[in-house]
C-alpha cells in the first residue's frame, strides 16, 4: 500500500465517488484511479467500496473505518511537510486563509498587514466563502486558518476558540426618523422595511431569533452579504440596514449614514477562529492567531489543539 492510493480513496470519498471528478481533482486518469483502489482493497482483503458495475455506490462499513485511518495518515503526512517547512525554512511558506467577507474586508486587513512586515517572505491567500464553506476548506486542508462567526464550532474536527466579541448596529440616512433616538427597540425595527445579512452570514440567526422570542415579524426586503452592499441600498432608501459594528467603525465623522447600537436588542455574536484538529501550526500562523486578538497566544493554541479547543472562553 502506498500513499497515492490513500489519496485516491479519500479523495472519492471527498467528491461524491465520482471517479471522473476524483481523477480531475488528482490531475490522473479514471482508470488508474480505479486500479489503485481495488489494488489497495485487494491488500487489505475488504471492500472499501460497493459497487454497481464499475461505478463506486457506497462506502462499505470496513470501508468508513479505512478511512477514518487514511484521514489520519494523510494529516499526519501533511504535518510532517509543515514541520520540515518549519524548522528548513523559518519565515518561508504560505499562509491560507479562509473567512467570510465581513471578516476579509474589514478585520483581516491591519492584521494581514502587520504579518507581511513581520514575515516579508509569507505568501497570503485569502479564500472567502460561507461560515460552511470556511468550515469545509479548513476540514479539506485548503486553509490553515478560519474565522467566522457562525457554524465553526458545530465541527467536531475543528478546534475553535473565541476570537473578539461584536453587536449589530443600525445604519440609516441622517433625516431617517430612527437616526433621531438614541435607543431603538425591537418595536421600532418591526416598523420599518429592513436590510440585512443573509440567513447564513454574520449573526442574521440571533436576529431572525429576537424576533421570534417577541413575537414579532420583520420586514426584510433585501438580504447581502457584503455589508457595503447592504449600506448601498440604505443610501438609495429601500430601508433601514443591520449591520456589523466593524462595517461602520472607520465610517468618517460627517457619513451620509448614521448608526446607532443594536446590541441591547440581539445581543453580543462572537466571532471564532478555527483550526483542523491535529494540524501543525507553523510560527507565522501563531503570529497571525495573536494579531488577530489579544486573549490568543501561542500558549493558549498549544493547548487548545492538544486539547479541547471549546473550552476556552473569552
Amino acid at each position: 500500500m502506498n500513499l497515492h492510493q490513500f489519496r485516491f480513496v479519500q479523495e472519492a470519498a471527498r467528491r461524491n465517488l465520482n471517479l471522473t471528478e476524483t481523477a480531475k481533482a488528482l490531475f490522473t486518469s479514471q482508470p488508474g484511479v480505479s486500479k489503485a483502489i481495488l489494488e489497495l482493497e485487494e491488500e487489505l482483503g475488504i471492500d472499501i467500496f460497493s459497487r454497481h458495475g464499475k461505478r463506486l455506490r457506497t462506502i462499505t462499513e470496513p470501508g468508513k473505518a479505512v478511512l477514518k485511518s487514511i484521514e489520519i495518515i494523510m494529516r499526519e503526512v501533511g504535518n510532517l511537510k509543515r514541520i520540515g517547512e518549519e524548522y528548513s525554512k523559518q519565515d518561508v511558506g504560505t499562509l491560507s486563509i479562509a473567512t467570510t467577507h465581513t471578516q476579509a474586508r474589514y478585520v483581516l486587513p491591519n492584521p494581514v498587514a502587520q504579518l507581511r512586515r513581520q514575515y516579508p517572505q509569507v505568501h497570503i491567500s485569502l479564500h472567502q466563502g460561507s461560515p460552511d464553506q470556511v468550515a469545509r476548506m479548513l476540514l479539506e486542508e485548503s486553509a490553515d486558518i478560519g474565522l467566522a462567526t457562525e457554524s465553526l464550532s458545530n465541527y467536531t474536527d475543528l478546534v475553535t476558540l473565541p476570537c473578539y466579541d461584536w453587536q449589530h448596529v443600525l445604519v440609516v440616512p441622517r433625516a431617517h426618523a430612527l437616526a433621531q433616538l438614541e435607543r431603538i427597540t425591537l418595536e421600532d425595527l418591526a416598523q420599518e422595511p429592513l436590510i440585512t445579512y443573509h440567513p447564513s452570514f454574520t449573526g442574521r440567526t440571533r436576529i431572525d431569533r429576537a424576533f421570534a422570542q417577541r413575537q414579532l415579524q420583520p420586514k426584510v426586503v433585501l438580504e447581502a452579504i457584503d455589508s457595503d452592499v447592504i449600506k448601498t441600498y440604505v443610501r438609495l432608501g429601500l430601508g433601514a440596514g443591520i449591520v456589523a459594528e466593524m462595517a461602520v467603525r472607520d465610517d468618517p465623522p460627517d457619513s451620509d449614514l448614521v448608526w446607532r447600537p443594536l446590541g441591547h436588542t440581539f445581543g453580543q455574536n462572537t466571532t471564532r477562529i478555527a483550526f483542523k484538529r491535529g494540524a501543525y501550526l507553523r510560527n507565522f500562523v501563531f503570529s497571525f492567531a495573536e494579531l488577530l486578538s489579544d486573549r490568543l497566544d501561542r500558549k493558549l493554541l498549544q493547548r487548545a489543539m492538544s486539547g479541547d479547543g471549546d473550552a476556552y472562553d473569552l
